[in-house]
């Protein structure tokens, strides 16, 4: 299993992670380190290709959410067994991973500077336009300025093909009140009428610098145009998911 590691400049108490499409047990058209157990997938090939990424991990443990574009934000570890119905979550516990899973969406990390903080945001256009960006960072205690956040793999804006309501949607938002302009240029005119090629990764930079967040690292991938380390929605349809996650360790805390 090779995976992709954020390329920002985090404590060393901070673990970043982003999984490949590769590695993993999953028959196609999941083929093959699916780890989304919602998809259609054998339950079986899910819990192995789940388990390589545990003892990957290992000790850490991942709390998964269950996803549904909306702008809910839970502390980790939650209650209880049942896996939390949030797009976002945040810890400063040691070896909790705080994870997201994705196929074309956007999955946002956070970090302080001291490493005593960790989150990670499903950010799709519904929740980023909802506020999960800022509903996130103001669950965090310190000042705002200490964050840095890193943005996974996603469709790219080559790719991102959208219509005339959600571009009204993102131009609606509150976090958008004061970057109009910017909003703006992340929507091109598509070869269809009344279309756009929408840019998660520019829209995202806005709402995270909107949030107080000035430290911005990754972006730049597209799920979609890379088949062979990424599952898309978009291009596949039936398909599998990567995650994208961070936790605290342990063993460099005095």
């Amino acid at each position: 299993m090779q995976l992709l590691e954020p390329n920002w400049p985090a404590p060393k108490q901070v673990v970043a992670f982003s999984t490949r499409r590769s590695g993993g047990v999953s028959q196609p058209p999941y083929d093959s380190l699916n780890l989304g157990d919602h998809v259609g997938d054998d339950d079986i090939a899910v819990r192995s290709n789940r388990d390589l990424l545990y003892k990957k991990m290992a000790p850490a443990r991942i709390d998964w959410l269950q996803q549904v574009h909306g702008n809910a934000v839970v502390s980790l570890p939650a209650a209880g067994n049942s896996k939390p119905i949030a797009d976002g979550a945040y810890t400063s516990i040691p070896n909790i991973a705080c994870a997201v899973m994705t196929a074309d969406c956007l999955p946002i990390l956070l970090c302080d500077e001291r490493g005593s903080w960790v989150a990670a945001i499903h950010a799709g256009w519904r929740s980023l336009v909802a506020g999960i960006v800022e509903n996130t960072v103001s669950a965090y205690g310190g000042r705002r300025q200490d964050l840095m956040a890193w943005q996974g793999p996603a469709i790219g804006p080559c790719h991102f093909e959208v219509g005339p309501e959600v571009r009204a949607s993102f131009l609606a938002a509150s976090w958008a009140q004061t970057h109009p302009e910017g909003v703006r240029s992340a929507f091109n005119d598509s070869d269809r009428p009344e279309h756009y090629l929408a840019d998660l990764y520019a829209l995202s930079r806005i709402a995270l610098v909107e949030a107080g967040i000035s430290a911005n690292y990754g972006g730049g991938y597209c799920t979609y145009c890379d088949k062979k380390d990424f599952y898309s929605y978009r291009r596949d349809g039936e398909t599998g998911r990567m995650a994208t996650g961070v936790f605290l360790r342990t063993d460099t805390f005095s």
